[in-house]
């Protein structure tokens, strides 16, 4: 059984001093939309590709997710990458939809184009 978090833990753990890699591990349409603050492009299709580069420290807290309960793509990118070696993923199991229940914010891919 993964790892997993809650979206008020995961909100608290994003805004803390020592945040996670938050990643999406939807096609990139669905992540230019809107995704979780911080968090980084990650398709569950690419995680050999990306993770050498994206994920340097094996050791890093790391927190997937994607767009619901149903979507199983977060669990497999955190398959993916314990297979690599990763020894701290979790996986935010509601993702998208749960978190917009819990009316926590997103950003969108403008927002982080207006903030460079």
């Amino acid at each position: 059984m993964p790892k997993t978090i809650s979206a008020l833990d995961l909100n608290r753990s994003i805004n803390s001093n020592n945040p996670p890699v938050v990643l999406e591990a939807l096609p990139a349409r669905y992540y230019d939309q809107q995704h979780l603050p911080g968090a980084r492009l990650f398709p569950h299709d690419q995680v050999e590709q990306l993770a050498p580069t994206m994920l340097p420290n094996k050791n890093a807290a790391i927190v997937v997710y994607c767009a619901s309960r149903a979507c199983q793509n977060s669990h497999m990118a955190a398959h993916n990458l314990r297979t690599l070696g990763y020894t701290d993923v979790t996986v935010y199991e509601g993702g998208k939809a749960d978190w917009e229940v819990n009316g926590l914010p997103f950003e969108t891919s403008q927002d982080n184009v207006q903030a460079a």
